[in-house]
């Protein structure tokens, strides 16, 4: 039975796909603790308090090692959890871990201090070293053959020899994950990716839209919305094909212009279709109503006794009461339109349900996208802070208040009208039971984040889903990129951006800076660096570029400026550090451009107008959506870019009904049918039949 042992733990090995970035097992992002830890060699950013710190220590001296050489070893292991890159070392992504994966081969990710054989070291040392509860034994608990309870073993009463032992625990830092060497974690920096020289556009469309969201099917279609409130369907066009976006204009796939309340900063603010909308044709849209026009809209205000708020006490903003705009999170279905909801080129104009209503305090900072989480399948909708100058009411650091959040709903499981009640719901969805109000009781379940004053345009990244990126709008003098993390507080209004922050006013009290760790911005701008004459407007968030188009571009991310003058990629160095760098982009229009571009007076500058979003279709390659139209990353060669990666570098086009896959996902489907594969093992061994 000992080889079920060994081929169960050679599958914490093979799941993914793992984290990327400092993280903590508990999901949660490292932070610079108050105090040094007394008893872990951790300092700087760390994930363990002196709580932890203390605790880690009473089960060392309780584990009673004999030997001087193992306890130090095993003593290395308990603090690993203190590592920032703890969430890697432990694969909290896949099953549970007691103990780290130890180093046992030269790998690439990490510097050279990694390269030693640690795993060998471990069991040479302690191989015959008898430890009381050893993590070792307890990774076991449960497992067929493993002891019953924990007490004194030895490496030797499981193992039979130092490469069972290793194959069970051993690793390498490969396919973007880290392995524990002793010490703290060090990635190899030596590895840097250059900028890229500038970004050739075409323009494949002459249309405005505020979201694109790709086709579930896999397809070279995608869905397109406007702000006043209609969804397209269209068919993009093969790169070097000369196409143009294929749109019917007058025939759109839903028409909701008459519920949503179209303004500067209403209408229409996201769109999101279920995984499985090939099959069962769920899609989501995400807008604002105007309650004194249309009897649908009716949600409770935002600014509530819960809050410390009296509506009655703010007045009128911009000519409307408190919450007589509302923000809607509405389901919809394609079933019934077609044979089979992938074949449905219209929807039903019919609510199925609605998810989510709230009334807003103000005209303004209320976010809306709406986006799936790729590997977890929930619903994660940003919040801007309600808007007024300064976030008045302090609604982004306030635990009980929606705003300036960005939330995490489970929309496959409805609960009953009497659950929604009893629960204070805002309405038909669920609370994943991993939200992070069970590690802080004072969080209103459905918040993931916190501290955001207006997240405009999110993304994750789809070579690496734990990176979850957020643009989130400044005040005055900073437009800032978040990396998201589960219960992050990015500081508003304490802060903006990396810069303490004075509000104007404060009628519903401030945020001590000593109660909270705010998380900075990976990436942004100064209002001051561009646009001198007016100031920025205001960030828009982009996309990882994973698609091999532009290979120089490739791993960049992407985001621009409202006033569609400068657009950045940042670089992430070392790669999966969580430390980017950012370099303004030139760009240019192909002169091969199936539509004729425009240009800014005096300048070769494309006349993008406003950047409204960003957008990646299934084949990877990201598209601007600016009021001009719709613009498309191509080879930087149509401009006359130089890319010593580009004829290196074969375009794959997909057929048509079929995605280009990037080359980085051939890395998770190879574990994933080894994983299939370990798991048949596993059963027929234990069922006796090998």
């Amino acid at each position: 039975m000992g080889w079920i042992i060994i081929l169960f733990l050679s599958l914490l090995q093979l799941l993914g796909p793992f984290l990327a970035y400092p993280l903590c097992t508990d999901s949660r992002a490292p932070f610079t603790s108050h105090t040094p830890l007394a008893f872990c060699p951790y300092n700087g950013t760390v994930c363990c308090s002196s709580a932890d710190d203390l605790r880690i220590q009473k089960q060392f001296q309780a584990m009673n090692i004999s030997s001087n050489g193992c306890a130090t070893l095993l003593k290395s292991i308990l603090c690993a959890r203190c590592d920032q890159f703890s969430a890697q070392l432990f694969r909290v992504e896949s099953l549970p871990r007691q103990v780290p994966v130890l180093c046992n081969s030269t790998n690439s990710s990490q510097t050279s201090q990694a390269n030693n054989d640690f795993c060998s070291k471990i069991w040479d040392t302690c191989q015959n070293i008898s430890v009381l509860n050893s993590p070792f034994a307890a990774s076991l608990q449960g497992q067929a053959g493993s002891p019953a309870n924990s007490t004194f073993t030895k490496l030797t009463d499981i193992w039979q020899s130092k490469t069972d032992f290793c194959n069970a625990f051993g690793g390498a830092s490969l396919n973007e994950s880290v392995c524990f060497d002793g010490e703290p974690v060090v990635l190899n920096s030596t590895k840097t990716q250059s900028p890229p020289s500038g970004m050739c556009l075409e323009k494949i469309g002459n249309g405005t839209y505020l979201n694109m969201a790709l086709h579930p099917d896999g397809s070279n279609r995608a869905f397109f919305s406007n702000q006043q409130g209609k969804i397209w369907l269209a068919k993009i066009p093969e790169l070097g094909s000369g196409g143009t976006l294929d749109l019917d204009e007058l025939n759109p796939f839903l028409d909701l212009t008459d519920e949503v309340h179209f303004d500067t900063e209403f209408g229409m603010m996201g769109i999101a279709f279920h995984s499985n909308f090939a099959q069962n044709g769920r899609f989501f849209a995400s807008f604002n109503c105007d309650k004194s026009k249309w009897p649908g809209c009716a949600g409770r205000c935002s600014c509530n006794s819960d809050v410390d708020c009296d509506p009655s006490k703010l007045g009128p903003d911009n000519g409307a009461q408190p919450c007589q705009y509302q923000t809607v999170v509405a389901e919809f279905t394609a079933n019934g339109t077609a044979s089979q909801p992938s074949m449905a080129v219209s929807a039903k104009p019919v609510e199925v349900r609605r998810i989510f209503t709230m009334g807003l305090p103000f005209t303004a900072h209320h976010g809306g996208q709406i986006l799936f989480g790729p590997t977890d399948g929930y619903l994660y909708f940003m919040m801007g802070d309600g808007g007024s100058s300064g976030d008045p009411y302090n609604f982004a650091q306030n635990k009980k208040s929606l705003l300036g959040k960005i939330m995490r709903l489970d929309i496959d499981n409805i609960p009953s009208a009497a659950e929604i009640t009893r629960l204070g719901l805002w309405g038909n969805y669920t609370i994943p039971k991993d939200n992070p109000f069970t590690m802080d009781k004072e969080l209103q379940p459905e918040i993931w984040a916190v501290g955001l004053r207006n997240p405009w345009r999110c993304s994750f990244d789809s070579a690496r889903p734990s990176y979850f990126m957020c643009a989130d709008v400044g005040q005055d003098r900073y437009e800032e990129v978040d990396l998201i993390t589960k219960g992050g507080n990015y500081g508003w209004r304490a802060y903006e951006g990396p810069y303490l922050y004075n509000p104007p006013q404060s009628p519903g009290g401030n945020t001590s800076l000593n109660s909270i760790s705010p998380i900075l911005p990976v990436m942004g701008y100064a209002h001051s660096d561009i646009n001198k004459n007016e100031g920025s407007a205001s960030i828009t968030g982009g996309y990882f570029y994973r698609s091999m188009t532009d290979p120089c571009m490739h791993g960049s991310y992407l985001y621009g400026d409202l006033y569609a003058g400068a657009i950045w990629a940042g670089i992430e160095t070392p790669e999966n550090s969580g430390n980017f760098s950012a370099k303004m982009v030139s760009f240019s229009c192909a002169g091969d451009s199936p539509i004729k571009c425009s240009f800014v007076p005096e300048s070769s500058l494309p006349a993008l107008g406003y950047v409204f979003s960003f957008g990646e279709d299934n084949r990877k390659d990201i598209f601007i959506l600016a009021s001009s139209g719709v613009y498309r990353i191509v080879p930087p060669s149509r401009c006359n870019y130089v890319c010593t990666k580009e004829n290196a570098t074969r375009v794959v086009t997909p057929t048509p009904g079929t995605a280009a896959s990037p080359p980085s996902q051939a890395n998770v489907r190879e574990p994933c049918v080894n994983l299939v594969l370990l798991f048949s093992t596993v059963w027929l061994i234990f069922m006796g039949l090998i």
